[in-house]
């Protein structure tokens, strides 16, 4: 009978905190009030028969504070990309000259800051799911090894506390970004 693969509580950290490092970047691209070439980066343009990010289609640039500009530089595109900022629920209208877009950065007013907000919570909760996935991927492992009389049934019972421990860290950490991310939304 061949051996299982061994239990990895670093590799399901690594991958537990993969999720916390995609919220950060989500979470970065939700504005405050001030442009933020970032603020584009979620963008996903319908490009050459596939979805791409927007920063392989145009560049976006921040001429002044309140203001991005996103050149595109295929013609054929800018319908796309167009198209791609305003499906994104960002609150942006691009206006077009050419193969550039100018996007004002609205003032935000208390209805948008919540909304704003609810888009936070949902980036959130989408990483505690992945958190929750990669844990029970790993009491599966730990459960199978058990059943194959690899480890005893009191590694299993270390081993299911680290990876709750674990898990409950990284929860802790995304609930952390949210409350931060919150509070930056929130301040007027």
């Amino acid at each position: 009978m061949a051996t299982m693969a061994p239990f990895d509580i670093n590799d399901l950290k690594r991958r537990m905190q993969g999720s916390t490092q995609s919220l950060k970047h989500e979470l970065g691209g939700l504005r405050t009030g001030r442009a933020a070439a970032s603020m584009l980066e979620p963008v996903q343009v319908e490009a050459y028969g596939s979805h791409m990010p927007l920063n392989q289609v145009a560049t976006v640039s921040v001429p002044e504070p309140r203001l991005l500009s996103v050149q595109v530089w295929d013609k054929s595109m800018v319908k796309a990309v167009e198209k791609a900022i305003v499906d994104s629920n960002l609150g942006l209208s691009p206006a077009t000259e050419g193969q550039i877009l100018r996007l004002r950065i609205p003032e935000l007013n208390t209805e948008r800051r919540k909304e704003l907000v609810k888009v936070a919570h949902k980036y959130a909760e989408a990483a505690k799911v992945a958190v929750r996935h990669v844990r029970r991927d790993g009491l599966d492992i730990i459960k199978k090894l058990e059943k194959a009389h690899e480890i005893s049934e009191d590694d299993q019972k270390r081993h299911d506390t680290e990876v709750q421990k674990v898990t409950d860290s990284i929860i802790a950490e995304i609930d952390q970004l949210l409350a931060a991310k919150e509070k930056e939304i929130m301040t007027v």
